[in-house]
C-alpha cells in the first residue's frame, strides 16, 4: 500500500509540474510580475500538499525588496519549500536550465543562473544580483554551494554576499529543516547528498512517514561595516541558531 500511495502522489506531482509549465508558457505572458509571483507561490504550496508535506513557517519573511535571503541547503525540495513560504528569485547552477521540466519551471520562476566553476561568471552574477535587488527584487542563495544533511552546515562561500553589500540591501537569514510529523525528529528522507540520485531521493520522500518542512526566518540585517567573509560567517552562525531554536 505504501508503494501504491507513493506512486499516486508521484503521478499527481508530475501532472502538477505539467500544469505549471502550461501556466508559464500560456498564462505568464498575460500576467504582471506580482501576479506571476503569486502564481509561483500558490503552485509551490499545492505541490507540497500533493506530496503530503506540511509547511510550517516561523518568523516573518521580508515583505518587500530589496533583500537577499540566505539559507542552508538540504534537498531538491528546498526551492519549492522556500517559494511556498515567500516568493523570491533563486541563484542556481547553470546546468539546471537545461533539465527537463525542472529547467522550465525554474526559469519561469525568475531564477538567475551562474556557472559555478567560473570566477568571471561569479563576478557577473554578483553584479546581476545587485542590480536586481536595486530594482526591488528579493533574491535567495544557498551559500553552502551544495547540499548537506542539515545536521552540520558546510562553510559558507562569501562571494554572493557581496551583492548585498553593493546594493546596500539587508540580508535575511533563514533556516530550513525537515522533520517527522509524528515524532518531531529530523527526517533525512528528502536529503539529496553524496551518492543519492534524484529519483531515489524523491521515492524515499514519497514513501516516508508524513514530513513537515520547517522554515524559520530571522531578522533582516545590514552589513554594518562587515566585509563579505565576516558577514557570511555571522549569517551561518545565525542560521544554526534558528535551526536549533
Amino acid at each position: 500500500m505504501t508503494s501504491l500511495r507513493a506512486l499516486w502522489k508521484l503521478l499527481r506531482g508530475l501532472w502538477h509540474v505539467l500544469v505549471g509549465m502550461w501556466t508559464i508558457y500560456v498564462r505568464f505572458p498575460q500576467l504582471s510580475i506580482e501576479q506571476r509571483e503569486a502564481r509561483v507561490q500558490t503552485w509551490a504550496l499545492q505541490f507540497l500538499a500533493l506530496w503530503g508535506i506540511h509547511l510550517r513557517v516561523l518568523g516573518q519573511p521580508v515583505l518587500t525588496g530589496p533583500a537577499l535571503i540566505v539559507a542552508n541547503h538540504i534537498s531538491w525540495l528546498d526551492i519549492s519549500v522556500i517559494h511556498a513560504a515567500r516568493h523570491c528569485r533563486f541563484v542556481s547552477k547553470s546546468d539546471i536550465r537545461a533539465w527537463p521540466l525542472v529547467g522550465t519551471l525554474a526559469t519561469g520562476a525568475g531564477t538567475l543562473y551562474i556557472e559555478r566553476t567560473s570566477r568571471k561568471d561569479a563576478l557577473r552574477m554578483v553584479k546581476d544580483m545587485a542590480d536586481a535587488m536595486k530594482d526591488g527584487d528579493v533574491i535567495a542563495v544557498f551559500p553552502e554551494g551544495t547540499t548537506s544533511d542539515g545536521r552540520e552546515l558546510l562553510p559558507f562561500h562569501a562571494n554572493l554576499i557581496q551583492a548585498a553589500i553593493l546594493a546596500e540591501a539587508p540580508v535575511q537569514p533563514m533556516s530550513l529543516q525537515f522533520v517527522d510529523a509524528r515524532t518531531g525528529e529530523p527526517s533525512f528522507a528528502p536529503c539529496y547528498i553524496g551518492d543519492d540520485t534524484l529519483i531515489g531521493s524523491m521515492w524515499r520522500t514519497l514513501t516516508a512517514p508524513p514530513i513537515v518542512a520547517v522554515v524559520h526566518f530571522g531578522e533582516p540585517q545590514l552589513a554594518n561595516g562587515r566585509d563579505r567573509r565576516a558577514w557570511a560567517h555571522d549569517l551561518r552562525q545565525t542560521i544554526i541558531h534558528l535551526r536549533d531554536a
